[in-house]
């Protein structure tokens, strides 16, 4: 990832492998990571029951936020693409008993859609 993706909050899909071995004491017995998206500092998890956003803080980075939820949760979620003066896409998920959405930025190194289409597709099978 170069300076410039850096900068304006661009993002990559994370090494399924390596994300299990990072993030393996996060999940319950027989959860799998099925896609993972680093965000600047933050990440996002898709696994087979539940989405968790790790949400790093301040300037040190010693303090991690974990918010996951299950798919059944998400009541509407949207893309919004990314315009000519704004180099990123956002995501927003609303989760039942939250008027206020999640949003998370992608940026070129990612393809929103492909993360909309996840959610979609967890969404449809969890309800």
């Amino acid at each position: 990832m170069g300076i410039v993706n850096t900068l304006t909050g661009s993002n990559s899909a994370i090494d399924l492998n390596q994300a299990a071995q990072d993030f393996q004491r996060l999940l319950a017995p027989g959860e799998k990571i099925m896609n993972a998206y680093k965000l600047m500092r933050d990440t996002i998890l898709f696994t087979n029951g539940r989405m968790i956003f790790i949400d790093v803080k301040g300037l040190t980075g010693s303090e991690v936020d974990y918010v996951s939820f299950p798919y059944r949760s998400i009541v509407k979620f949207a893309v919004e693409s990314k315009g000519t003066f704004d180099l990123n896409a956002t995501l927003k998920i609303w989760v039942a008993g939250d008027d206020k959405p999640m949003e998370e930025k992608f940026g070129s190194d990612s393809d929103v859609y492909q993360v909309q289409s996840i959610i979609a597709a967890n969404v449809f099978t969890a309800k």
